[in-house]
């Protein structure tokens, strides 16, 4: 679970969307909630249109706000900056530097990723100047009632254009090692005064060296600051040393994007990294990890902020090498109970290896899993990532409803290889049937995005469901509780997922497109 500072991280760009299912949350939160709003702080480049950047609100509970309004006071930089209302809230500004804006649908919390606010336009106006500085303090209002407040810096910066260099593509096999280039250029028309790198790196691609200007979390690189100037028209480059993981699925491909940023804009994105940073991620100890070809020349450090950030980006794509597959086994239960009962069964599928699947990038489901109701039983509760289903139909706007046949169920993109991932189902028993069965069966076909259809031993996709089994009737692999984590890489995933999201990275992100019940 990401702690309370990391989670702060996810509002760094202003990461869209909720993942929560409406009907897990009240109407409203319960008095004893707890909220905690973060709103980045930001860096504007003179003469520029500006930025658009949104407030994430983060609760100990699910909670859906109705009538929310946001005060956005930045009198601090009246004359200097404007704030506009974007999209998805009406904007008034009352007096000058202070705009009031109300949300204009509910805003969900989920008390792990919290929810996010309607965004808007900070700009800066003719008479900005770099170096300028001030502060934006907003205060949230739900039904007229306040829920919380956060105070953030905002600052006008030189603009300068980065640029990532060429996209580069290698070959390796699992546990195999390989090389790629890091290079950033300068296409503005001023000198950039240090670059910070932010690597978007899958499952597989890792690094063993360990540079002190570098961040890590475990074998996972996640940035590098350098202190060179970089000239108008110039540029530097390095090389990094990569191994794929042994449990690297193949054949097939992995993927990592550089990200090249200003160390203002990286400062303003992680604000709180010195916070959420000690706990997931850690500077190397070896030596300074340095660009090449760029001029000696230096200056004091100016405020800069990158104008036009979505060149900013180069790509690596590793082809994996060799066979190395996965085998998903079905997980059932063998329960038992007299009529009238419910009872828990927790249902999915274990990963035996060798090979980890990951759909991280794509977020695309590992695979598509088919539960059917044991004779006798009702399933009286269901996770919200299984939709009922007649044949090979599944009626997804209706995820997590009670009382169908059958199921079709979602477990999301990631299934690290030696772990479990189960969902509860509740059953209450209507009728008291001897070796009552239903079946759990992984791998099933899906017209869907995703999915797995190279299982190792397809002879264990089907696990059965047994209510009341009979002496020598045979019974469900699995039991009845959530299985626990039996390896490190949820761990760790977790760790990473959470610092690239916050970096607005596509790939390793541990949430799921929908708020999922499949746990390890």
């Amino acid at each position: 679970m990401l702690t309370n500072s990391s989670r702060r991280w996810l509002a760094g760009l202003g990461v869209a969307g909720a993942f929560v299912a409406a009907s897990a949350s009240p109407a409203f939160a319960a008095p004893a909630a707890e909220f905690e709003l973060f709103f980045p702080d930001v860096t504007v480049a003179a003469d520029s249109p500006g930025v658009v950047r949104g407030a994430g609100l983060y609760s100990n509970e699910a909670a859906v706000l109705n009538d929310v309004t946001v005060r956005y006071d930045y009198r601090s930089l009246a004359g200097k900056v404007t704030l506009t209302g974007d999209s998805g809230n009406d904007c008034t500004a009352d007096g000058d530097g202070v705009l009031v804006c109300h949300e204009l649908f509910p805003v969900t919390i989920d008390e792990l990723y919290g929810g996010f606010l309607s965004t808007v336009v900070v700009a800066p106006t003719d008479k900005a100047a770099t170096g300028d500085e001030g502060e934006l303090k907003i205060d949230l209002r739900a039904a007229d009632r306040e829920i919380a407040t956060s105070t953030s810096r905002l600052r006008v910066g030189e603009g300068v254009d980065l640029a990532g260099g060429a996209d580069t593509t290698v070959k390796a096999a699992p546990g195999g090692k390989f090389q790629a280039p890091v290079t950033v250029r300068n296409v503005g028309s001023k000198d950039i005064d240090g670059v910070v790198a932010l690597f978007d790196s899958d499952y597989g691609i890792r690094t063993k060296e360990r540079f002190d200007n570098c961040l890590y979390v475990k074998d996972f690189l996640f940035a590098c600051e350098f202190d060179e100037k970089i000239a108008v028209g110039g540029g530097g480059t390095t090389t990094l040393n990569y191994e794929l993981a042994a449990d690297t699925y193949a054949p097939g491909s992995q993927y990592s994007v550089v990200r090249f940023m200003t160390p203002s804009d990286f400062e303003d994105l992680f604000q709180v990294r010195e916070d959420a940073g000690a706990e997931v991620a850690r500077s190397g100890a070896g030596k300074s990890l340095s660009l090449t070809s760029l001029p000696a020349a230096r200056s004091a450090r100016v405020v800069q902020t990158d104008t036009d950030p979505n060149n900013n980006f180069s790509d690596l794509t590793v082809k994996v090498t060799g066979k190395n597959g996965a085998d998903l086994a079905a997980i059932g239960a063998s329960l038992t109970g007299k009529k009238g009962a419910v009872l828990t069964a927790a249902l999915g599928f274990r990963n035996n290896g060798p090979a980890t699947l990951d759909h991280l990038r794509t977020q695309s489901d590992v695979t598509f899993m088919d539960v059917t109701v044991p004779t006798g039983t009702t399933a009286v509760e269901v996770p919200v990532d299984c939709a009922p289903r007649t044949g090979d139909d599944a009626e997804w706007g209706e995820a997590g409803t009670p009382g169908a046949a059958a199921y079709r169920c979602y477990p999301g993109p990631f299934a690290p290889a030696g772990e479990t991932l189960t969902a509860e189902f509740k059953f209450r028993i209507d009728k008291v049937i001897a070796n009552a069965t239903g079946t759990v069966k992984v791998n099933v076909p899906c017209e869907c995005e995703g999915g797995f259809y190279a299982d190792l031993k397809p002879a264990n996709d089907t696990a059965k469901v047994v209510v009341n089994a009979a002496p020598g009737g045979g019974g469900g692999q699995g039991g009845g509780g959530t299985l626990p984590i039996t390896g490190s890489s949820t761990a760790l995933i977790a760790g990473v997922g959470a610092l690239l999201l916050a970096a607005g990275a596509a790939g390793y992100v541990v949430s799921r497109r929908r708020r999922t019940r499949f746990v390890a």
